[in-house]
């Protein structure tokens, strides 16, 4: 993304127009029209209030993306009890199509068998309770993942 696109989506994602920014920084309409084509750039002290009126810093405005902060706002408000009623399986599998699939290749019970044991050492080596050795163990599987692609 370029800094103007960052711009436009901030500005949509709470919901003012180009007017209202432009009142408010006293600016023109045609100077925020600008700065969201790319045709010129805010100076810091604009940015500054740009990145204020948005409810952002000043990084996550020049480096805005509007599909991360709409999956970190859903992941802010998700609760036990609104993940309780998702199969994440299912979910997933729209994606990944082998989600839906392995459970009739792969020996679970072996690969079950040593996720519990991992756990089980979490919870005795570091303290943690059961949902901690969960997410640390996911954590550390999606880097080694990563890390060795």
């Amino acid at each position: 993304m370029n800094l103007g696109n960052n711009l436009f989506q901030a500005r949509k994602k709470v919901g003012l127009s180009q007017e209202t920014v432009a009142e408010k920084l006293g600016v023109s309409r045609q100077t925020v029209s600008k700065w969201e084509t790319d045709e010129t750039v805010p100076d810091i002290y604009q940015a500054k209030k740009l990145a204020k009126l948005y409810n952002l810093t000043l990084d996550e405005l020049i480096e805005f993306d509007i599909d991360v902060k709409e999956i970190e706002e859903v992941i802010k408000n998700t609760n036990e009890e609104k993940e309780a009623k998702i199969n994440w399986t299912n979910a997933w599998s729209k994606k990944y199509p082998v989600l839906s699939t392995y459970q009739n290749e792969v020996d679970i019970s072996k690969y079950a068998f040593e996720i519990r044991s991992m756990l089980s050492s979490l919870s005795k080596e570091y303290g943690f309770n059961d949902l901690d050795s969960m997410l640390v163990l996911k954590d550390i599987l999606y880097h080694e993942w990563k890390d060795n692609k």
